[in-house]
């Protein structure tokens, strides 16, 4: 992580802005992966104006690099700090489509890490690791509760 030498005003305005923060509303369908997720654009419409109402501001750089896309989020506070961070995924079609797709997915993943939002389904790393969706563990519903230390294997407390 880059950051400017003093974050104390960034980071106080941010847990604000974060106490304030909703995560975003799941809006797109992965067909691929049959699973949802919050959209580039609604991630924004979730994230800007409270960061604004807190004195902050969010700027994405992309850059093009051997078969990669790279976007630099830079997270400011109107006092002047700032942090940031580079984040780059492979791009796996390579023409203006491919690239133009990769460059969206980096910037809604970096914007949603650098806020602390969550915008997609938590699939357990399945599709990291080439697995399926059907090691995918049921988020626990409001009425339900989630067992600390539950293997990930197994399932919730609230199906056994």
């Amino acid at each position: 992580m880059n950051k400017s030498e003093s974050i104390k005003e960034l980071a106080a305005a941010l847990a604000k802005a974060q106490g304030e923060m909703q995560n975003p509303k799941f809006d797109t369908q992965n067909p691929f992966f049959k699973s949802r997720y919050a959209s580039l654009a609604q991630v924004r419409d979730t994230v800007i104006p409270v960061l604004s109402k807190n004195g902050l501001s969010v700027a994405q750089f992309l850059r093009g690099e051997e078969n990669r896309v790279a976007c630099e989020t830079m997270l400011m506070h109107a006092s002047g700090e700032w942090v940031s961070e580079t984040f780059s995924v492979p791009v796996s079609k390579h023409d203006a489509q491919g690239y133009g797709s990769a460059g969206t997915y980096t910037r809604r993943y970096a914007l949603m890490a650098i806020v602390g939002v969550v915008g997609d389904e938590d699939d357990d790393a399945n599709a990291a690791v080439g697995g399926t969706d059907k090691g995918r563990r049921k988020q626990a519903q409001p009425d339900e509760k989630a067992t600390v230390g539950t293997p990930p294997s197994a399932p919730p407390s609230a199906e056994a």
